[in-house]
């Protein structure tokens, strides 16, 4: 078979690492300790392999080698070498650094002034990311990798992020997202000496080129169709000019705020939430019967045989729950809308399950912590979260290209040249 021909002709090559220079590394070995413990071959190695790299990139910083003549011109030289103790996910490792007469050679391996090397760093915020507190990382990098880091130092580490996060929650948005997302998670926050509720708000988008964006995540009070209005604007402001559907679940009032900012775009209310709230007034025993009426409202082909079924359903249901027939009727307009698209589209706006499944993740990360001890620490934990979560969205949805058609087609004078 062609797999195993593949295989065979792979572990037939020529290693990276010849025989002949693990036989010499190995000329001491002994005992275990020899190869694994402090000061072992891989801590040696380790250590050459840095200071190596270290060296070469301080000779295309000078523009010559070690023992070569130095250029015409050039005044600055070689200085001698420097020592530092590395903090590294293997534990401390002492190494020399070179240095310049000019003191201008600025190391890309490792930063000038750090005393970490970027492994570590890594390390804490993936820990961080997963929702671990600082003193349980403590205590994973100490049994782990035989590393004692300090809690100033972690909080050095993630305080970084939140450089980060301002940058990104401040970027350039593309000027048209055909769909956006919109929905909030809530976390708790120490404040005054007590524990306080914040609603998170996310909103994630789908580019035009078919691919997930989370556009930007907001904390606040509680949430309402206000401070929704609030985020569509701050949306505007960085260059968002257009969506074409809004999926929402279902918040009374932000109908309305998405058209204060957006009039053109159209509302599609999430059929999920609509069903689980209307199942909230029926009794186990008619809950499966009251589901299956419910899914031929909207499966139905068009708009006119939905409206066809929910009068069914009145018929049937209405006298014993008109909870349920009067949310659905007075939420039509924006129920409706996923009937003006062909099952490609349906399966995109009917339900905000894609960021619902998002804040699923985000929920993971925030159940290890009882509460975050201020908002800056929420939106690291968070920020963390979301960048893990989008490293898998590495494809467009599925049959993308059918909706992109679709949009260019009934949006044409609001598409992007």
């Amino acid at each position: 078979m062609p797999t195993e021909k593949k295989t065979k002709e792979k572990t037939e090559k020529t290693p990276a690492i010849r025989d002949e220079i693990v036989d010499e590394l190995l000329r001491e070995y002994e005992k275990p300790d020899d190869l694994l413990g402090d000061g072992g071959i891989f801590d040696e190695l380790k250590r050459r392999l840095l200071e190596r790299v270290l060296d070469g990139e301080l000779t295309s910083h000078l523009g010559y080698g070690k023992h070569e003549v130095r250029p015409d011109g050039q005044t600055n030289a070689r200085n001698g070498r420097t020592g530092k103790r590395l903090k590294t996910k293997d534990g401390e490792l002492e190494i020399k650094v070179p240095r310049d007469r000019d003191s201008t050679f600025e190391p890309l391996l490792i930063e000038k002034g750090s005393r970490r090397f970027r492994e570590l760093d890594d390390s804490i915020l993936h820990l961080y990311a997963s929702g671990m507190s600082v003193r349980d990382i403590q205590e994973h990098l100490r049994e782990i990798y035989r590393t004692e880091v300090s809690a100033t130092l972690i909080s050095e580490v993630t305080a970084e992020v939140m450089d980060e996060v301002r940058s990104w929650q401040g970027r350039p948005l593309d000027s048209v997202y055909p769909i956006v997302y919109f929905d909030a998670l809530v976390a708790r926050v120490r404040e005054d000496g007590t524990v306080r509720k914040k609603a998170v708000y996310i909103a994630l988008g789908v580019t035009l080129e078919g691919h997930k964006e989370v556009l930007g995540m907001w904390l606040g009070a509680e949430e309402g169709a206000r401070f929704w209005l609030s985020v569509l604007t701050g949306l505007k402001n960085r260059g968002l000019e257009d969506i074409f559907i809004a999926c929402i679940d279902g918040l009374k009032g932000f109908p309305n705020a998405i058209e204060a900012e957006y009039p053109k775009a159209k509302v599609q209310l999430c059929i999920v939430h609509m069903v689980r709230n209307s199942l909230r007034y029926v009794s186990w025993r008619e809950r499966k019967e009251v589901a299956a009426d419910l899914r031929l409202v909207y499966r139905a082909a068009t708009e006119d045989l939905a409206e066809k079924a929910l009068d069914d359903f009145e018929a049937k249901w209405g006298k014993d729950h008109p909870l349920i027939v009067q949310s659905w009727r007075s939420n039509w307009s924006n129920l409706c809308t996923l009937f003006d698209y062909p099952p490609e589209i349906r399966r995109i706006i009917y339900t905000t399950n894609a960021i619902e499944s998002l804040n699923h993740s985000l929920r993971k990360v925030l159940k290890n912590r009882k509460a975050l001890p201020n908002d800056d620490a929420l939106l690291k934990v968070l920020y963390l979260g979301l960048k893990r979560a989008s490293e898998k969205w590495n494809r467009p949805l599925q049959n993308w290209s059918a909706a992109l058609q679709r949009f260019a087609i009934e949006f044409a004078d609001r598409m992007p040249k």
